[in-house]
């Protein structure tokens, strides 16, 4: 992991990742020939007490974030728009905005 990187809040990174951008909270993150979110990390959000319901609104804002033909921008700007009371997304949205070296998606 590159010194100025950031790992997000119940972030996962795969074994031998090599991470030169910020890793999303509660994401899945793995590196084969180029590290790629693959999801939201759920065992680790079980195990820490999440919801169901809680799981799903991550699930559906990082796959509008990640999976989308949307740019980073417009993504952020839809999330807002449709899970604008959700403390997670929110937290997730203001780290993805505060980053300095990109996120990886």
């Amino acid at each position: 992991m590159h010194q100025f990187c950031r790992l997000g809040r119940h972030a996962f990174i795969g074994g031998y990742s090599v991470i030169t951008q910020d890793v999303l909270p509660y994401s899945r993150t793995v590196h084969e020939r180029e590290a790629k979110v693959y999801g939201v990390n759920v065992v680790g959000l079980r195990r820490r007490g999440f919801s169901e319901e809680r799981i799903e609104r991550l699930h559906q804002a990082m796959r509008l974030l990640t999976q989308s033909k949307l740019n980073t921008s417009q993504a952020l700007e839809k999330i807002r728009a449709t899970f604008d009371q959700d403390e997670d997304v929110r937290a997730l949205v203001k780290f993805v905005e505060s980053a300095e070296r990109g996120v990886i998606k």
